[in-house]
C-alpha cells in the first residue's frame, strides 16, 4: 500500500517543480500562474537503505519498495472558495490523501510572477490554510443541512452527528483547522468520511533556490514549529532538473553530494511525512520478493499480515519474527535460525519498525 500526499500551495509556488523533484514525472512548468490546469498524478518508490542491504542477502530475488503517490493541483488563491483562480475546482482531489504537502515560496525571482506582488511567508501560508478552510466549511455546512432534517424527525444519531459538525463548524468558522481539535475514537469514522482538508496532517515544504536554506525558509520553520507541522527545504529547481538529467539513482546522490545535499528531497519528505504519520517500515522475504510494507506504528502481527493479503488476518497462526540488524550480522536467514535468533510471536505481537516477518497462516 502506497502512502499518499496532496500537493497544495499558491501560484507560481514550485508545486510542479516539487512534484517533478519527488516523482520524476515532467510535469509541466512555466513562469506564469495556473500552469497546471488539469490535476497531476505521480507515483515514486521510496528509495530505502535497509531494503537495499536485507537485497543483497537475496540477490536472486526482486527487490521491492514501498511508493508514495503525488497529487499536485493548480494554485489556489484568495477567494478559491468563491470561484477565483482554478485550484478550488480540484480541492476534491486531495478529499482522499493521506497528508497534505503545502508548498511555500522561499525565494525571490523577479522573471517568475508571485500572485500577491511579493513573498510574504506568513500571508502566504495563511492564505492558503484560509481556502482549505472555507472549503471544509462548504463540506460542513452541505453534511449538517442534511443531517439536521433526520435530526428533527427524533433520530438520535443524526442528533448527535449535528452536535459533532457544529463542533467542527464553530473551529472552522474561528480560522482553525480541525487536526487542532481534541477528537476521540468515537469522531473518527465520522471524520474519516466527511475526510475534510484541515484534518489532515500538514508538512511545509520551503521551496529555495539553489543556494538553499534562507530567511524566508526560517520563518517557514518557525510557522511549522508554532502550529506542530513537519517541514523540510528543498531545492526544487535544482532537484528537478537533476531528476530529469539523472534518472540514475546512484549517479544522482553523487550529484547531490556536491551541492551538499546528503539525501534526496525524496528520502528527506519520506522520513518526516513517515514521522508525522506515525508510520513504520517492515520487510518480507517471500516467495520471488524482498519487499517493503508501511503499516501505523502500534499495529499487531495479524493486521500488519492483512497488509500483504486480507487472509492473513483471519487465518493468522504465527509471525516468526527476524529484527534486520540481527540477519545482516549473521549474513543468512539460514545463519539467524541456527543461531536460534528467529523469534516466534502471536496475534499480540506488536510489529517494530525494521522487523523481516514470515507469516504462517492455517
Amino acid at each position: 500500500m502506497s502512502r499518499s500526499f496532496g500537493l497544495v500551495g499558491l501560484p507560481n509556488a514550485g508545486k510542479s517543480t516539487i512534484f517533478n523533484a519527488l516523482t520524476l514525472a515532467g510535469a509541466k512548468v512555466e513562469a506564469y500562474p495556473f500552469c497546471t490546469i488539469e490535476p497531476h498524478h505521480g507515483v515514486a518508490a521510496v528509495p530505502d537503505e535497509r531494503l537495499d542491504r536485507l537485497h543483497s542477502l537475496f540477490p536472486g530475488k526482486k527487490k521491492v519498495p514501498t511508493a508514495i503517490e503525488v497529487v499536485d493541483i493548480a494554485g489556489l488563491v484568495e477567494g478559491a472558495s468563491e470561484g477565483q483562480g482554478l485550484g478550488n475546482q480540484f480541492l476534491a482531489e486531495i478529499r482522499g490523501v493521506e497528508a497534505i504537502l503545502h508548498v511555500v515560496r522561499c525565494f525571490d525571482d523577479p522573471d517568475i510572477a508571485h500572485p500577491m506582488g511579493n513573498v510574504d511567508v506568513r500571508r502566504d501560508v495563511a492564505v492558503v490554510e484560509g481556502e482549505l478552510l472555507a472549503k471544509d466549511r462548504e463540506t460542513l455546512e452541505r453534511r449538517r443541512e442534511r443531517s439536521a432534517k433526520a435530526a428533527r424527525t427524533g433520530d438520535r444519531s443524526a442528533q448527535e452527528e449535528v452536535a459533532f459538525l457544529d463542533r467542527l463548524l464553530a473551529a472552522v468558522n474561528e480560522g482553525r483547522p480541525i487536526r487542532a481539535l481534541p477528537l476521540s475514537a468515537h469522531d473518527q469514522p465520522l471524520l474519516r468520511e466527511l475526510a475534510p482538508l484541515t484534518a489532515k496532517p500538514v508538512l511545509y515544504i520551503a521551496n529555495v533556490g539553489d543556494e538553499g536554506e534562507n530567511d524566508l525558509s526560517r520563518d517557514l520553520a518557525a510557522v511549522a514549529r508554532e502550529s506542530g507541522a513537519g517541514w523540510i527545504v528543498v531545492r526544487g529547481k535544482l532537484e528537478a532538473e537533476l531528476g530529469e538529467a539523472c534518472p540514475d539513482e546512484t549517479e544522482r546522490r553523487a550529484f547531490l553530494r556536491e551541492y551538499g545535499l546528503p539525501e534526496s528531497a525524496l528520502v528527506r519528505l519520506v522520513a518526516e511525512a513517515y514521522r508525522l504519520l506515525s508510520v513504520i517500515t517492515f520487510y518480507t522475504v517471500e516467495g520471488p520478493e524482498v519487499r517493503a510494507w508501511t503499516v501505523p506504528a502500534g499495529t499487531k502481527a495479524p493486521d500488519a499480515g492483512a497488509a500483504i493479503h486480507s487472509d492473513f488476518r483471519d487465518r493468522f497462526v504465527l509471525a516468526e519474527v527476524m529484527p534486520l540488524p540481527d540477519l545482516l550480522a549473521a549474513g543468512s536467514e539460514r545463519a539467524l535460525r541456527e543461531a536460534g535468533k528467529v523469534h516466534r510471536a502471536g496475534r499480540d505481537y506488536t510489529v517494530h519498525d525494521g522487523d523481516v516477518i514470515h507469516f504462517v497462516s492455517a
